[in-house]
Parts: structure tokens; C-alpha cells; sequence
């Protein structure tokens, strides 16, 4: 069933501004609509940026008003820049607070934008005349996702201006289409406004989007558009009201006060390009006395503006922007295309498919074309739109698979276009250090994600390294540490790299901190050290430094870490403490760091945490005890990182072992916690094997309580440890473990099965089915004596030296360490 053709509007009188003052005479226009002209338009839209384009060409204004902020007024310029490449956005910040902000973005096809550019393409004055931002950043306190701008970690957006922050009472596009039958104002708007071709011929001889965007058409047909949009939205306004009636009143009446001043100076020829929802106000006819009184007593601060790179994610709907649209690329699409726009963007799809290895052809691309144009016929569409072409896509491209329609979305609909603004744009010093940095270490902001690898024993990779350490300590979190592919050895990290429009306003809000990133960071750490209260968290900074290379903010994070471990006697705390102190002495020994207090502070804690354990893990409940598991574990890598490096402790290793000792063997430490304790002592060759026997054993002995038994297993055997292949390679453990569990009585055994399943769950599959064939198989000769000629399939009774000698050599050379001096000398 089609849908109903699109809505044709009365295209009545423009609709006139209040008469100024007696001013010079707007110059006479064969059938030309008296001015100021009121351009109403959909912010974001390419079929309004091509009407707006063809109403300015056939007025030729003397001047143009543009909806935005009048601080703007000296950045206009840069527009016209042949750097400056859109999405680009204004961005307004309140001096003394930062971090209260907002954007105003322009895409190509933002009618605001190609205004502009015409304006200063034909060297005609153009301003803004919104609200001032020191206003509207002071109005009120900035809600979430309206002004503030959030932490990475949130999910609310920057604040983006969008529709103007306007809250009319009514969706007006939904409404206008309801009117004409549709059931998606998506559809509705693309039908009558944005598939409009610069000649208009899109199988329609009227509506709002009929002017098109060429200059051919007559000067009240380019104008007509605009005159029906406002009739529409004056009944709309009349009909449901006006909305946020005091923030929208005021805003409108400073707009009001602006076009009074222009046509003063300017006479009527005067075009105002605004959001249509405003046109009705400032058609009203007003005093400027009552507009006065309306802004009367508002709030103001200071506010700096310049123009920042945007993105058309950032201008999606669907990351909470006001005035988003659903399809940012599709509409540049729409609006770069000069002719056959279907056909062109089949071509770019086939492109994108073929670039990640898919095989389209170009048959493939015809037919989708003929697809979709023949969806637009039965749908009664004058062109194929997006739900056409996508339609298509999915079935002649992706073979009806919606996983590389995905692809299509991020990449095409969607889009990963990032803006760039010329170096003359104002900004802070701290952003121009950190852009002179990024050019430095070749290292370009781009919008889509990618990641990088580097290799600190290059310089260039270090520097790199350090940079985006230095950003994640001011919080402009640019990148993101991840999981290199090519290993976790000390000399290798690895990003995840993205630069996001907020992104900005960190900058801002950091720069209260020192003009250069160096700088800045270390101020910022020097204030976290003094500010902080737990051992943790001034381990953590002192960590953050070293990987940042602060060498001067480190002596206020030694004092600081110095004063809390004098004062905290909580072995949990401590514990905590110590990894990330272990890991900044390995990271200051890449770095070529001296890390001789850190050292000092580092050996104290673990002196401390070996005399303060034992009696710590006793009297424990389950949720105890697991955590206190986890810091032994943390603790036990930590120490065998201080044992290895420049800061080693002499004894330090021999002492942990004994603390490890004196654990598995105390019977009043949770099962868990003894458990782990003989594992670590075991896997470091540093208990025997028929020792672990016998531990084990003891702990899945009749008198132990089952739960008791089930936690001493889930601690030596549990979790992703290799405690599956420890059961595979030593049979008596795993007869032991087979025995104990054959043996618990079946009215406890429910209480224990959550445990054993999360315990034996966490094997590799592999790993699972090896055990169940050795369980139904049974022991093997030998399995529990502790035989010397004891055997497990695919093992033999002990180690053949020759065929390890034989593995040796390949190890060295995958670890990268220098041959055997035997291989050496052959």
C-alpha cells in the first residue's frame, strides 16, 4: 500500500518583521517578496541548506543573520579559511569554569553554514543574534547533557546546541507529517524537503522543498518554501503553544532587538536563517521596550568562544544531540551529490563492502539501484531515501545478513568525518602545545577508532607513550590503554585511540593547570598527592607518574606515599597498595627512572604485609576470604616483580615463601586462602609435590567439613591458573580430588556443587574433556603411591633432558634472549 503523495502547504505572504525605524530602502526585486526574509530551516538538513542557498541567491541580501551566539562575530572569518573543513562547531566555555560549556555544530549541509559561506563568498556582512552565550552559559545551572559536559565514563552527551535548545510543547515535524498522512516524520521530511535536486524535479511540482537549490528558478519560487514552513509553524505555535515560554520569550527577543538593529543599518534587505520554529516570533510585532524588559537582570560570565573539529557521530541522533538526525553521512551524501545520487551512493557502499574483502560486483550495484528504485515507486516515494536504499543493501550486497549492514551504518549512514579548524582560531595555550605535540610525534586526532601500538625502546614511541599518560592524568582521555596483540612484555603498549568533540573542553578545563601538557600534568599530580587519603590511591598516582614521566611532581607523591604508609596499619590496604608500586618500579627501570625511594617505600610495605597476613586471614566469612585470596595472589606477583628488579630486597623473596608456608598449613585460615598459598608455593617450585599431596589430602580429609574442602579446591585448583592441566598432569591430585568428591555425603553435596561447578567451569573445554576421560578411565598404576614410575597418558615417569635441551634454544630465541653459551661457542 503506498503512502500518500507529501503535503502541499499554502505558500502565502512572507511573513513580515515589525517595521523598524526609518532607514534606507531595501532595493526593488521583480516579484520579489518584500524583506527582511525569514528563512526558516531544519538545522542539519540538506534540502533546507539547498533552499537556503537558492533564497540567498535570488534576494542577494545585504546582509545575513545567522542563529548563534554575537561572541561569535570575530570567528566568522575563519569560515571562509581554506583550512577550515566541516563539522566544525562553536564552542563557548565560561572562563572561570570551564567545564560549563556548549557547542553550536555545522555540518556542509547545515543551512547556518552554507549562510555563512555565502555571505562571506560574496563579501556580504553577516552576524550572529542569538542570546549571547555569557547569558545563556548563566541562565541557569547547566542540566545533564545541556551544558555540562560529562566524564568519559557518563552516557550524557556534550552540551550541543540542537533545535536551538528550544522545547516546543510538540514534536512540529511529526505533527506536519501526521497531517499529510505519513507515519514517520523522518520519511515525510526527506520526501519533501531533502531528496529535492537542485532543479526541484523530483516527480512533484510543489511543496516546501520545491525551490531545490539551483539559481534558475524565479525569485518568489526560491522564496515560497520558506513563506509555507511559517505558516506551518504559526499554526503549530498557535495551536499547542510556544513552550519553554521564558527561556525561548527571552531568546527571541534579543533575535528581535538584533533584526531592528540590522535593518536600521541595513534597510529591509536583510536575511534571517533560524531554526523554523522562531520564525512566528520574530514575525510578531513587538515593542522594543517590552523586548528589553525581557532580558532585563540576566545572569552573565564571562565566555570565551572558538571554533573546535566535530564529527558527524557527535551530530547522529542517537548520541543524544538535540537537533541530531538519524543519518549524518547520508545527508552529506544528499547534498554533495550532484546528480544520480542513488547510483552514487550504491558505488560508495560497493566500495566500503569490497574494502573489507566482501565480493560485490558491479552487478551487484545495479541491481540494488533497480531495487531501490522500484521500493520508492511502491512505497510512493518521489526518490529512493535511506529506508529504500538500505532495504537494498541488505538484500542484494549483504545477502539479507544484517552484520555487514552494521558496517554500513558506522561507517556510511552514520559516518566518521572529522572537521579540522586553522591554527589562527583562538585557543588556550595548552591546546596549542598539545597540537604542536601531536604534529611533533606524528600523531593526528581522528574521530574513528583505531589503535596503535609502541615500542618504548623507541623514542618517538616513548614520547608518544608519555603524551597520551599525561592527557589521561588531566582527563582528556584520548586514548585508552589496552592489550597489545603482540604481548604484554614491559617495552610494549598498546592503544585504543579516538578523539571525540568534548575532547575540547577537557583541554580547556585543563589548561587552569599549566600551559604546556608537561606542565599541566605535573601540577595535577602534585595537587592529587596532597588531596589524596588512601595508600591505594597515592600508589596508583605515583604509578601514573612514572608511566607519564613527571619527574618533578614524584617528590610530592613520595612524601605523601611516605605519610600514608606510616599511618595505615591495614594489611588490606597495604596489599592493595603494593602491586602498583611494583609495577612503577618495572615501568621506571623501561623508562630509565631513578626509582630508588619508590624502592625503599615498595620493600617497606611488603615487610609490613608479611608480618601483618597470617593473623589477617583468620576469622573470615566467604566474602572475606575470597577478597584477601585475590590480594595474596596480587601481592605474591608484586613480590616476584621486586625480587627481579633494580630495587630487590634481600630476603624479601625467602620471607613471603614462609608466609606462604605458614598459610597452607594453618588450619584456622580460610580454605581458600590455604589453597592458593600451596599453589603459588608449588607452581614456583618451592613446595614438593608429594608435600601438595599431602596438603591436599588433609584437606579433603572425612573430617574436614565439606564446605571447607570445596574452598581449599577452588583455591588450588579454581580459576584460570592452570589448575585444569596441574589435575591432567599430576594423577594423584586428581585421584585425591576424585576420592574426596565420590565421598561427600549426598545431603551435603547440594551445598557444595555451586562451588565445585564455578570452580571446574572456568577450565578450557579441552581441558574439561581430558578430566572426564581420565575419571572414566580410573587410575592409572602407580596413581596415589607417589611411585617414581608413576605415569600419565602422554607423559613419561620423568623429566628427558636431552628433549628439553632440545626445546631450549627455540625458547630462547621467542623470549629474545641471547644463546646458551654452549650454542654460542657451536
Amino acid at each position: 500500500m503506498s503512502s500518500p503523495a507529501p503535503a502541499r502547504l499554502p505558500a502565502s505572504a512572507l511573513p513580515r518583521a515589525p517595521a523598524p525605524s526609518p532607514g534606507p530602502a531595501a532595493p526593488a526585486a521583480s516579484a520579489l517578496p518584500a524583506g527582511p526574509w525569514l528563512l526558516g530551516v531544519r538545522h542539519h538538513g540538506p534540502g533546507s541548506a539547498r533552499a537556503v542557498l537558492a533564497a540567498l541567491a535570488a534576494a542577494r541580501p545585504a546582509a545575513v543573520l545567522i542563529e548563534g551566539p554575537p561572541e561569535g562575530d570575530a570567528l566568522l572569518p575563519l569560515a571562509a579559511d581554506p583550512v577550515m573543513r566541516p563539522p566544525v562547531a562553536l564552542l563557548a566555555h565560561a572562563v572561570d569554569d570551564p567545564g560549563r560549556a556548549s557547542f553550536w555544530p555545522m555540518a556542509a549541509f547545515s543551512p547556518e553554514w552554507v549562510a555563512l559561506r555565502w555571505a562571506l563568498d560574496h563579501g556580504v556582512p553577516v552576524r550572529f543574534i542569538d542570546l549571547p552565550a555569557a547569558h545563556s552559559l548563566a541562565i541557569e545551572a547547566p542540566a545533564p547533557g545541556a551544558g555540562e559536559v560529562p566524564r568519559p565514563e557518563e552516557d550524557e552527551p556534550p552540551g550541543e546546541r540542537g533545535e536551538d535548545e528550544v522545547t516546543p510543547p510538540v514534536d512540529p515535524i511529526r505533527v506536519l507529517a501526521e497531517t499529510a498522512g505519513y507515519d514517520d516524520p523522518e520519511r515525510w521530511w526527506e520526501d519533501v524537503v531533502e531528496h529535492r535536486s537542485p532543479g526541484g524535479a523530483t516527480g512533484t511540482d510543489s511543496g516546501i522543498g520545491t525551490a531545490g537549490g539551483g539559481g534558475g528558478c524565479e525569485p518568489g519560487a526560491a522564496l515560497a518554501p520558506f513563506a509555507a514552513l511559517a505558516e506551518a509553524m504559526g499554526a503549530l505555535r498557535e495551536a499547542y503553544g510556544d513552550g519553554d515560554r521564558h527561556r525561548d520569550a527571552v531568546r527571541e527577543a534579543y533575535m528581535r532587538i538584533q533584526l531592528r538593529t540590522a535593518r536600521k543599518e541595513f534597510g529591509d534587505a536583510v536575511a534571517v536563517v533560524c531554526g523554523a520554529w522562531h520564525v512566528p516570533a520574530l514575525a510578531a510585532r513587538t515593542t522594543l521596550a517590552a523586548d528589553r524588559a525581557l532580558l532585563k537582570g540576566l545572569p552573565k560570565v564571562k565566555a570565551d568562544l572558538t571554533w573546535v573539529p566535530w564529527t558527524h557521530r557527535r551530530l547522529a541522533r542517537y548520541s543524544g544531540y538535540g537537533a541530531g538526525i538519524d543519518a549524518p553521512g547520508w545527508y552529506g551524501h544528499l547534498f554533495d551529490a550532484p546528480d544520480r545520487p542513488v547510483e552514487r551512493w550504491m558505488t560508495k557502499v560497493a566500495g566500503l563492502l569490497r574494502a573489507e574483502d566482501r565480493s560485490v560486483s558491479t552487478a551487484h550495484v545495479i541491481e540494488a539501484v533497480r531495487l531501490a528504485e522500484t521500493l520508492a515507486a511502491l512505497r510512493g516515494r518521489p526518490l529512493a531515501g535511506l529506508g529504500e536504499t538500505t532495504d537494498a543493501v541488505r538484500a542484494v550486497m549483504c545477502e539479507g545478513s544484517d552484520i555487514p549492514l552494521a558496517l554500513v551504518q558506522d561507517r556510511l549512514i552514520v559516518g566518521e568525518s572529522l572537521g579540522e579548524v586553522p591554527d589562527s582560531a583562538p585557543a588556550v595555550p595548552l591546546q596549542r602545545d598539545l597540537t604542536r605535540t601531536q604534529r611533533t610525534l606524528r600523531l593526528k586526532p581522528e574521530a574513528a577508532e583505531r589503535e596503535l601500538g609502541l615500542d618504548l625502546r623507541k623514542d618517538t614511541d616513548a614520547a608518544r607513550s608519555r603524551l597520551l599518560h599525561r592527557l589521561r592524568l588531566l582527563d582528556v582521555r584520548w586514548g585508552e590503554p589496552v592489550e597489545g596483540r603482540s604481548g604484554t612484555g614491559t617495552f610494549r603498549e598498546s592503544w585504543r585511540l579516538s578523539w571525540q568533540p568534548e575532547l575540547s573542553v577537557r583541554v580547556a578545563e585543563a589548561g587552569m593547570w599549566g600551559t604546556t601538557v608537561l606542565a599541566a600534568a605535573t601540577a595535577k599530580a602534585e595537587s592529587l598527592a596532597r588531596a589524596a587519603t588512601a595508600l591505594a590511591g597515592v600508589t596508583a598516582l605515583a604509578e601514573r607518574c612514572l608511566l607519564a614521566a613527571l619527574p618533578d611532581a614524584l617528590p610530592a607523591v613520595m612524601r605523601a606515599l611516605a605519610d600514608r604508609a606510616a599511618l595505615d596499619a591495614d594489611v588490606g590496604h597495604l596489599a592493595d597498595a603494593l602491586p602498583a608500586l611494583a609495577r612503577a618500579l618495572r615501568y621506571g627501570d623501561v623508562r630509565s627512572t631513578d626509582t630508588a625511594a619508590l624502592g625503599e617505600v615498595a620493600a617497606g610495605l611488603a615487610e609490613r604485609i608479611c608480618v601483618g597476613l597470617p593473623p589477617a586471614c583468620t576469622g573470615l566469612d566467604a566474602d572475606g576470604a575470597e577478597a584477601l585470596r585475590r590480594q595474596v595472589e596480587a601481592v605474591h606477583g608484586a613480590i616476584g616483580l621486586l625480587d627481579s628488579g633494580p630495587a630487590r630486597a634481600e630476603g624479601l623473596r625467602d620471607r613471603w615463601d614462609a608466609v606462604l608456608h605458614k598459610l597452607a598449613a594453618r588450619d584456622t585460615v580460610a580454605g581458600v586462602i590455604r589453597g592458593r598459598a600451596a599453589r603459588l608455593l608449588l607452581d614456583e617450585g618451592r613446595l614438593a609435590e608429594d608435600e601438595a599431596a599431602r596438603l591436599m589430602g588433609l584437606a579433603l580429609s572425612p573430617g574436614t567439613p565439606p564446605a571447607d574442602a570445596a574452598a581449599w579446591i577452588e583455591g588450588f585448583v579454581g580459576g584460570a591458573s592452570g589448575g585444569g592441566m596441574l589435575l591432567v598432569h599430576d594423577e594423584r591430585l586428581l585421584a585425591l580430588v576424585d576420592a574426596w568428591l565420590a565421598g561427600v555425603p549426598t545431603d551435603r553435596f547440594t551445598d557444595v556443587l555451586p562451588l565445585l561447578r564455578r570452580t571446574f567451569s572456568a577450565y578450557e573445554p579441552a581441558v574439561r574433556r581430558t578430566l572426564g576421560e581420565l575419571v572414566r578411565r580410573g587410575p592409572a598404576p602407580g596413581a596415589g603411591r607417589g611411585d617414581a614410575d608413576r605415569t600419565v597418558g602422554g607423559f613419561g615417569p620423568g623429566l628427558d633432558r636431552g628433549r628439553a635441551d632440545a626445546v631450549e634454544p627455540v625458547l630462547r630465541l621467542l623470549l629474545g634472549r641471547p644463546p646458551a653459551p654452549a650454542e654460542a661457542a657451536g
